[in-house]
């Protein structure tokens, strides 16, 4: 019960890493507000892990939106008394060359994963008391470039920035922020990402194998969780050593 007493809203959690997340800190304590845009496959989530739990409930949040978040953070308060994690999950991804990618597609993603998550570290300064924990979800596209993702890399650095911003000036309020970088992780957004050939970058990972959904969740729950109260402005790399160095996983 490593999040006993804690309230956690999570974004993006209608499928893969949200998903994951919520079943976890809810297993661990939490009271926890699923969040999505995606509202069917968000409370059909909601049904499978929380039993008719009390402790559990799901919101509609476009996390573009500023009013949705203000609603989404007066159910967590309203329902459980207050916010101590915010898991800023929710992105979206596609892999276009720069020279092929317009305008609105690069906006669509900044808006999404950084105007998002931008949202949410604020809506945490606003509610959040000393001990709160805020996570935002970058990828290992926030670390390093990589070929058709100009769009999905800028966005995901931005991410990593505003997290040192988001640490520098809520440590005084006791309020710690960090980012979670994972690599390739077997979700459907991958899948789709790569039409169907995610496992071909198994190949790049050191360790042979793609990171499962519930990887990713442990780490968020190491950050949620007061273990981890020495830790802000940090990256949190779950990637199975993709980005340890240059060169393929050598054969036994």
């Amino acid at each position: 019960m490593r999040l006993s007493g804690k309230t956690v809203l999570i974004t993006g959690a209608a499928g893969g890493q949200g998903a994951a997340e919520a079943a976890l800190f809810l297993r661990e304590g939490a009271r926890v507000v699923l969040s999505d845009v995606r509202d069917d496959e968000g409370r059909r989530v909601l049904d499978e892990i929380s039993a008719a739990s009390a402790d559990a409930q799901y919101v509609h949040l476009d996390v573009t939106s500023e009013s949705d978040w203000a609603s989404a953070v007066a159910t967590a308060v309203n329902s459980f008394g207050g916010l101590d994690v915010i898991v800023n999950n929710a992105g979206v991804q596609r892999w276009t060359p720069i020279d092929s990618t317009t305008a609105d597609e690069f906006m669509e993603l900044m808006r999404v994963n950084a105007l998002g998550v931008f949202l949410g570290v604020q809506a945490a300064a606003r509610v959040m008391r000393d001990g709160g924990s805020v996570i935002n979800v970058s990828s290992v596209a926030g670390l390093r470039g990589s070929v058709r993702t100009a769009a999905y890399t800028a966005s995901k650095f931005a991410v990593r920035g505003m997290t040192k911003v988001g640490a520098l000036e809520l440590a005084a309020r006791g309020i710690r922020v960090n980012s979670i970088h994972p690599g390739y992780v077997a979700t459907a957004m991958l899948d789709a990402a790569t039409e169907g050939e995610a496992h071909r970058h198994a190949a790049r990972i050191p360790i042979g194998e793609l990171s499962a959904p519930s990887d990713i969740a442990n780490m968020a729950l190491f950050l949620a969780s007061d273990e981890s109260r020495h830790c802000t402005g940090a990256e949190f790399v779950v990637d199975g050593g993709l980005t340890a160095g240059l060169g393929f996983r050598q054969r036994s």
